[in-house]
């Protein structure tokens, strides 16, 4: 899976062009215009890295990376851009959160290659798959649902985590099975798979609005729906 990057941009030329270059550069790109989106982009998406502009409407640049950081602290990295080009505002960038810091005008190639760098650093603790606010963590053995950590037991957090590798994709319960219980007769575990995703449904679509996740497919198995 491609990594997520949030490009949070008033100015919408600038904010196409990072994407353009972005996505070029083999990113899954997500955008937000200004900083009360960005905290709603962010949390359906999970990214990697947001590019973060500073002088935006309705919430600062600044009061955005403070907030990221109390989301995920060091998980998620931030390349500030930004027309404040004084030694202190780059201080100030880094102590409350930056990874990294460029000033207006810039090269956008040369945003590319900041961010590389800085995934080349950061990468490893970024390794999560996320969809429709649904990130799991497999290395932390972690679950979000938007801003909420779910609890899930270890049968439930393995299934999870086989249905988001293989996204719109019908997986027997005898595949499931052989994750699960790779040593246990087929013919008793039928009804302990079925009981397993009830319980995990309960978990991850109990948002009211959020089609359900994950699909029976009569005859087949189960799916797990991404749009």
């Amino acid at each position: 899976m491609k990594q997520i990057i949030l490009v949070v941009e008033d100015d919408q030329m600038i904010r196409k062009l990072i994407t353009i270059y972005l996505k070029g550069a083999g990113y899954e790109v997500v955008e937000a215009a200004d900083g009360e989106i960005a905290k709603a982009v962010f949390l359906e998406h999970h990214p990697c890295l947001v590019v973060l502009d500073l002088m935006l409407p309705k919430l600062s640049g600044e009061e955005f990376c403070k907030w990221v950081r109390e989301q995920e602290r060091n998980e998620v990295s931030i390349i500030m851009l930004s027309a404040k080009a004084r030694t202190d505002d780059k201080i100030n960038g880094l102590k409350i959160g930056a990874d990294d810091y460029l000033t207006k005008p810039f090269n956008p190639e040369e945003l590319i290659a900041h961010v590389e760098a800085v995934l080349r650093r950061t990468g490893q603790f970024c390794q999560k798959i996320t969809y429709n606010g649904l990130c799991i963590k497999p290395r932390k053995g972690e679950v979000l649902l938007y801003d909420k950590n779910l609890t899930l037991t270890k049968h439930e957090f393995n299934l999870l985590y086989h249905f988001m590798e293989n996204p719109n994709v019908v997986i027997s319960r005898e595949n499931l099975i052989l994750q699960l219980y790779p040593y246990v007769d087929k013919t008793v575990m039928d009804r302990t798979i079925d009981a397993h995703i009830k319980k995990l449904r309960a978990k991850i679509e109990s948002n009211p609005g959020i089609p359900e996740r994950i699909q029976t497919v009569r005859g087949m198995g189960y799916k797990f729906v991404v749009e």
